[in-house]
């Protein structure tokens, strides 16, 4: 048996235990609907498997475990240490074939690194799930994606990528705060990414130790979060302007540089990042940075906290806007928020955000930025 450690169901969180009579069987593998019946009706249960037991996977389970009507059916991981370490109290599986082959998910949530997607994509594929979710940075370069993208198309499947940050509650308030017009003339977005976590030769080792060997790193890894947040904010730039550095010796990428985005109206978005700096807050993995939002009316500020104050134009004084993050899970629980956001549209028909066609445009600016700075040019999209 492949399975590394099965735990008992009494393990299991009990809102997630199956109701009397179990799930329903399904005659064959396809896009299918389990089903538990109620006293009134059917709540639908959709089974969830996931592959990767890596640091960010807890955040994910975390989350599974407190959405409705979803059950963690598996996790698969090579890494037995990792399983037992992150995904305790449910089922473990050496191989994602294997726990494939045992679960018939609704869902596969992949939570893996780069190299893996494309080829976990294809085996998730085979198991006829009604969506797929998988981490970014998506694959490890645009042509893998799209390959990705063509396979879920051709099986209609939808492929949803895991791009969270847009789903961090700061991000919505300040969207609606943009769609509302109370900033007047939108001047300029600017977020300083300072976590303060790339310092010596122990940067990163806790937590994802394979940062270290990334040759592309700040840009893929980290900075596709605000490509994908200012498309949020502001929508598609039409050009892009890139300066990257290399601070920290021992890693092979990129861990500084500044990234500017401009759009035709005249506005533009800045990215400033430096991994090795950090910046004042209780968290400093909340929000990773602080973000500026500039009109000709209002500027809006969120902080490492993620609180979001607001002033005037023409006014010294700063107030906090009437807002409050919970403090449950990882950037605001975002994680939790875009996943729900895909239950939401299984049940629901709901329109899904993220999903892996638009997000090739995240992917096409990432190079774009690369090429940026390798020409020193300003390049068009």
């Amino acid at each position: 048996m492949s399975i590394e450690d099965r735990p008992g169901k009494g393990t299991l969180p009990a809102a997630r235990k199956r109701a009397d009579g179990g799930l329903a069987h399904r005659p064959h593998r396809g896009r299918r609907e389990a089903s538990i019946a109620g006293a009134r009706g059917q709540v639908q249960v959709l089974k969830v498997a996931c592959v990767g037991a890596g640091y960010f996977s807890s955040f994910h389970l975390d989350a599974w475990v407190r959405i409705e009507n979803t059950q963690v059916v598996g996790v698969a991981d090579q890494d037995r240490k990792a399983l037992r370490a992150r995904a305790h109290g449910f089922a473990h599986f050496a191989e994602a074939s294997v726990l494939f082959g045992a679960e018939t998910p609704d869902i596969v949530d992949i939570i893996t690194p780069p190299p893996t997607h494309l080829g976990l994509i294809r085996e998730a594929l085979r198991t006829c799930p009604r969506a797929i979710v998988c981490q970014k940075p998506f694959c490890q370069d645009l042509a893998e994606a799209e390959r990705a993208v063509g396979l879920a198309e051709e099986a209609q499947i939808p492929l949803i990528i895991h791009e969270n940050f847009r789903f961090q509650p700061w991000y919505r308030v300040l969207k609606d705060m943009l769609v509302q017009g109370g900033f007047g003339e939108v001047l300029q977005v600017t977020f300083r990414l300072r976590p303060g976590d790339g310092q010596g030769p122990d940067a990163y080792l806790d937590r994802q130790p394979y940062f270290q060997k990334m040759p592309r790193f700040l840009i893929h890894e980290t900075a596709v979060h605000w490509i994908d947040t200012f498309r949020f904010l502001l929508g598609q730039p039409d050009t892009v302007w890139a300066d990257l550095r290399r601070l920290n010796p021992v890693i092979a990428g990129e861990d500084a540089g500044l990234v500017v985005f401009g759009y035709a109206d005249g506005k533009c978005a800045l990215f400033d990042g430096n991994r090795l700096s950090d910046h004042p807050a209780a968290n400093r993995r909340r929000t990773m940075g602080e973000c500026l939002i500039e009109g000709t009316k209002m500027t809006a500020m969120l902080d490492g906290d993620g609180r979001i104050f607001i002033r005037s134009f023409g006014s010294n004084d700063w107030s906090p806007h009437p807002f409050e993050a919970p403090e449950t899970g990882f950037g605001g629980d975002c994680v939790h928020a875009l996943q729900s956001h895909v239950v939401a549209h299984l049940e629901t028909g709901s329109s899904l955000e993220n999903e892996a066609r638009d997000y090739l445009a995240v992917i096409r600016m990432e190079e774009a930025i690369y090429r940026s700075h390798e020409t020193r040019q300003r390049i068009t999209l």
